[in-house]
């Protein structure tokens, strides 16, 4: 009846662990809630809101972007006329990365 009971110990014991551990195996995650992929921006100006989660670094298109305690973040680019396409890295304390692009056009 023990080694069940220290069966058990163990497995739940591994079980939390692997919980715990996998947003730090997973890397990065970035979600976009503004721009639309393919918006259309009649005056140039785009604000880039969204959420990073497990990111130590953000970027766009190599910038450094400023991001609150929750992984929330907004920036603001002026876009010259045509397509243009934002890139929003993220980067865990790993070295992990993760990209997101947007394409966003001004007529």
């Amino acid at each position: 009846m023990l080694k069940y009971l220290i069966g058990a110990i163990l497995l739940m014991a591994t079980g939390y662990g692997g919980m715990e551990a996998l947003p730090l195996i997973s890397g990065p995650s970035i979600s976009i809630t503004s721009p639309v992929n393919y918006e259309t921006s009649q005056n140039g100006i785009v604000t880039i809101d969204g959420k990073a989660l497990r990111a130590a670094r953000l970027t766009l298109d190599g910038a450094p972007i400023l991001y609150d305690q929750n992984g929330s973040f907004s920036s603001t680019v002026t876009l010259p006329r045509g397509g243009s396409i934002l890139t929003i890295v993220a980067t865990d304390p790993f070295g992990k990365k993760v990209a997101v692009t947007r394409t966003v056009f001004v007529p």
